[in-house]
């Protein structure tokens, strides 16, 4: 789930963006509480893959103009 398709994000309606983007800002915490945690920065990867995820989102929110 962290990883979704440009075209599946166009497809989607904005409030199915919405609950996409909290859930994937709720996992992108968790994440950095365990690197933290750790201390080891094994899920950078991972991470990254999320922050793109999000970015993706918010811009076809803003394109359609939703405000988040």
């Amino acid at each position: 789930m962290f990883y979704i398709k440009i075209k599946e994000i166009k497809n989607s309606d904005s409030n199915g963006l919405i609950s996409k983007l909290n859930d994937l800002e709720l996992e992108l915490s968790k994440e950095k509480q365990k690197i933290k945690s750790t201390g080891v920065a094994s899920k950078v990867v991972k991470s990254r893959e999320i922050r793109r995820t999000i970015a993706r989102i918010k811009t076809i929110l803003s394109q359609r103009g939703v405000s988040v």
